[in-house]
């Protein structure tokens, strides 16, 4: 039985089994690469295919060191969405950025945030500048347990 994943093109299409035995590309980010997976398991930042050293690149880690220097660097407040927990944790993980609306995120303690980051196994996404060079705010959360629809 093969399951649905967006390429990096965005493309939807249907991963094989062998690509499915072989953990092949889960997301646009984690590739599958136990290599990948170790380096991120270790706090590493990996760069997506982008590059590492290119302006605006695509970069992942799980570092809570590198998350929250990366946030406090911005002004963002570790937060989530009311009325989204789960067993007893936050639920919709975000950051709440000064200037940026965020009038309905309630702050939570960086020891609450990165418990659930971490009991979830999320995979932070990132980029430090755009392409021009300029701070980026850009992130999302990836997961190894979640399929791209």
């Amino acid at each position: 039985m093969a399951t649905k994943a967006k390429e990096q093109t965005g493309e939807t299409r249907v991963r094989t089994p062998k690509e499915m035995e072989q953990g092949g590309p889960r997301s646009r980010y984690l590739t599958g690469d136990p290599e990948q997976e170790r380096q991120l398991r270790e706090g590493f930042v990996v760069a997506s295919q982008s590059g590492e050293n290119k302006p605006g690149a695509t970069l992942l880690t799980r570092s809570h060191e590198v998350i929250k220097h990366w946030a406090e660097a911005r002004g963002g407040q570790p937060a989530t969405v009311p009325g989204t927990e789960h067993e007893g944790r936050p639920g919709v993980l975000r950051f709440d950025f000064p200037g940026y609306g965020g009038r309905e995120l309630q702050h939570i303690s960086w020891d609450a945030w990165f418990k659930s980051f971490d009991v979830r196994e999320l995979v932070f996404v990132f980029q430090e500048t755009t392409r021009d060079g300029t701070q980026s705010n850009f992130f999302r959360f990836d997961s190894p347990h979640r399929e791209e629809a």
